[in-house]
């Protein structure tokens, strides 16, 4: 029995030390696993952290093209570019003064028909401006920036804008009005191109008055005019029978044109002038 105790005894003890070196492994084990979870969760930790900095930094662009920033907009200071009238300068007429008869041309700087009408029609009303035939008014609207399907900021920016050339002068005003409406220049409807001021600066150098004209740089990159760009969209919004652009209205009466292709088609430069004629009457 010795013998067997004896062997008994060291088995036992080989077993309590096996059993004891198990829990050590499952325990050292344990806490590796522990330590890697904690690296771990520490890792994300850092990263969502990383991850809402940088959320928190990229929620407002430097770009004034950010719905935020026309928000803060509109608590500013009202400045009202050079050659408006009325309390909030909406009201911009261009054409001599004593001029019997005005034309009122409602737009959106992001349509695409109003691009083409001034392509087709704008040398006509020009002409006719200079002639002293009538006296132009336009009201500009930003009802397309708020189409959900193409929702943006680019109609309120080219009007900021607009403000700019027009604080510069009537010249400056038309001048870049046109080329903004160019084909060359005109970004399809459902494009926001006009949101960003580069793109804006760059066609400006397409107008003498404007190229390389600092004072509407700056001004076109301060937004100095983004709270009376609101204030024409306003304005716009207050003609209740106007339910689309190009909406044109001859001393207070929508000008009647017969386009031979339909509703909606643009009209040429001799529609236009056949229906002022028709006006004048």
């Amino acid at each position: 029995m010795s013998t067997r105790n004896n062997w008994d005894n060291k088995q036992s003890a080989r077993d309590r030390l096996r059993a004891e070196r198990e829990r050590q492994a499952k325990k050292d084990k344990t806490k590796r696993q522990l330590v890697v979870a904690g690296a771990i969760v520490g890792v994300l930790a850092i990263a969502g952290g990383i991850g809402f900095a940088a959320t928190q930094m990229g929620g407002k662009s430097s770009s004034k093209g950010m719905d935020a920033d026309w928000k803060a907009a509109s608590a500013k200071t009202l400045v009202t570019p050079a050659n408006t009238a009325g309390d909030k300068g909406t009201e911009v007429v261009l054409g001599k003064k004593d001029a019997k008869h005005t034309l009122e041309v409602y737009q959106d700087m992001r349509c695409p028909i109003c691009s083409v009408f001034e392509q087709n029609v704008g040398e006509a009303i020009e002409k006719d401006v200079k002639d002293g035939k009538y006296k132009v008014s336009y009201h500009i609207g930003t009802f397309l920036d708020r189409n959900p399907q193409i929702a943006g900021t680019g109609s309120k920016n080219a009007l900021s804008a607009l403000g700019a050339a027009l604080n510069v002068g009537t010249d400056a005003f038309q001048a870049y009005n046109k080329a903004l409406y160019s084909k060359a220049n005109h970004p399809d409807e459902t494009k926001d191109d006009f949101s960003d001021d580069a793109v804006l600066l760059k066609v400006a150098q397409q107008v003498p008055q404007l190229k390389g004209n600092a004072k509407f740089e700056k001004d076109v990159k301060d937004g100095t005019f983004d709270k009376w760009a609101l204030g024409m969209s306003d304005s716009f919004d207050q003609a209740k029978d106007v339910t689309g652009t190009p909406t044109l209205k001859f001393d207070g009466k929508k000008l009647q044109v017969d386009t031979p292709n339909g509703k909606g088609t643009p009209m040429t430069a001799d529609q236009f002038n056949s229906a002022v004629t028709d006006a004048l009457k």
